[in-house]
């Protein structure tokens, strides 16, 4: 792992520790290059309690309880399915906080609507209301992805402090 990804892992478990909270993700486009990430972490079994790897709708559905209604109204690349993944992991696990990823990291996939790079962002804590966000990040697929687990990690720790 890299020099910035393992510090940014560090300042979540920093962040999320003083406040004894337990961080859960949901991703789809990354694969479970989050959980990757803080797992890498020693010490990260103190504060980090699962991650769902849902890359179909189906799994999505069947392991976090996203609503068929939704992924056929909006797909799987939509504000409303991250708000619903984000929404499900705290539901479905311990944790204090989830994050939500699901997007286009290409090469392939793509359309007009929904372009090679857009990822779908959400954070839920369980004492507050879900927020989510839609980015467009530029590059190959590696590089659509690991911007992806940056931008989610950047936004725990901006809930955690």
């Amino acid at each position: 792992m890299d020099a910035e990804l393992a510090t940014l892992s560090r300042r979540v478990g920093d962040a999320l520790s003083a406040r004894g909270w337990l961080l859960a993700t949901a991703e789809s486009c990354t694969g479970g290059w989050i959980a990757e990430v803080v797992t890498a972490t020693a010490g990260s079994s103190a504060w980090f309690d699962r991650g769902f790897v849902t890359y179909s709708n189906a799994s999505k559905i069947d392991m976090l309880g996203v609503a068929g209604a939704t992924l056929a109204a909006h797909g799987a690349v939509s504000i409303e399915t991250v708000l619903e993944m984000a929404s499900g992991t705290l539901a479905r696990s311990h944790a204090d906080v989830a994050v939500a990823v699901s997007g286009v990291a290409g090469p392939s996939g793509g359309s007009a609507e929904k372009p090679v790079g857009m990822v779908c962002l959400a954070w839920a804590r369980r004492d507050q209301p879900a927020q989510a966000t839609v980015c467009r990040f530029d590059g190959d697929r590696e590089a659509v992805r690991r911007q992806t687990v940056l931008r989610a990690l950047a936004e725990v720790i901006a809930l955690a402090t």
